[in-house]
């Protein structure tokens, strides 16, 4: 058994301002590399205050060719407002299905099968394998997305549905959840640890989180002791646009095992 001191991560204090939902799984991983995880969820996902345009396409889901989701709360959001319709998942047999990285699982796990799992784990990398399929163009896609409330909408899932317009695809935006910002007020120790220098990193996984964050803080100096990182590529580049300098960007990114490897080969190179 190898001693908590021989880990990479090593008294490491590590914010994570991911969801609940997601926080405990990244926190896991960063234990393994000996950090101290702090849990800041800077944004909540949680249920729609209204069903309506979901509940339309899941009646009329028949119709659609494909179903992109491009993260886990979708997923669960999705299948949990099926069953509350009384669908049973068989009504998805006519339809094809796409999930990013470690998501695949979760569909897996409502018993329905994945028909793409694209190599490069992003909406992105989805676009680009859905580009190879003959006669593409004309297929109906839904796409299950987040209603973003607090700041404005990050430009992922927009590019997403402009991209997949481009192949000539017939698309379906419908609000599956609600992702919203917290207030600061929840977090007074752990912003004040952040003005004082005593957070080593803050995690990103997201560029809502990243801006949901920015509100939080009155200057930059509050939080430029820390190092900044981030889950890919397509997050960074959202914290570079709001004008956060990123020291870590995972490349991989399919799995929080990936996040944590990267944070910790950052430190490693600093020995």
């Amino acid at each position: 058994m190898i001693s908590s001191v021989q880990l990479p991560l090593h008294g490491k204090r590590i914010l994570v301002t991911a969801p609940r939902t997601y926080a405990a799984r990244l926190s896991e991983q960063l234990i393994n590399q000996g950090a101290l995880p702090i849990l800041m969820p800077t944004i909540e996902t949680c249920v729609l205050e209204n069903f309506a345009q979901l509940d339309i396409a899941l009646q009329q889901i028949d119709t659609f060719d494909w179903i992109a989701f491009t993260s886990r709360n979708g997923i669960d959001a999705f299948f949990q407002r099926l069953e509350s319709l009384g669908l049973n998942h068989r009504v998805l047999k006519n339809c094809r299905l796409s999930a990013i990285g470690k998501d695949a699982e979760r569909l897996a796990a409502f018993g329905v099968e994945v028909d793409l799992i694209p190599q490069q784990p992003s909406p992105q990398g989805m676009i680009a394998e859905l580009a190879q399929i003959p006669n593409i163009q004309g297929k109906k896609i839904l796409v299950p997305v987040p209603e973003v409330v607090g700041v404005p909408e990050p430009d992922v899932i927009p590019n997403f549905v402009i991209g997949l317009k481009n192949l000539g695809m017939s698309v379906t935006r419908v609000p599956t959840y609600l992702t919203r910002c917290l207030d600061k007020s929840f977090y007074e120790v752990e912003l004040n640890l952040i003005c004082q220098g005593k957070v080593d990193v803050i995690a990103f996984s997201s560029a809502a989180e990243v801006a949901s964050f920015l509100q939080m803080f009155t200057a930059k100096a509050d939080y430029q002791q820390c190092v900044i990182a981030c889950f890919g590529p397509y997050t960074a580049a959202n914290a570079n646009k709001l004008g956060v300098n990123v020291s870590i960007i995972a490349q991989d990114y399919s799995s929080f095992a990936g996040f944590a490897e990267a944070i910790a080969s950052f430190f490693a190179t600093k020995k």
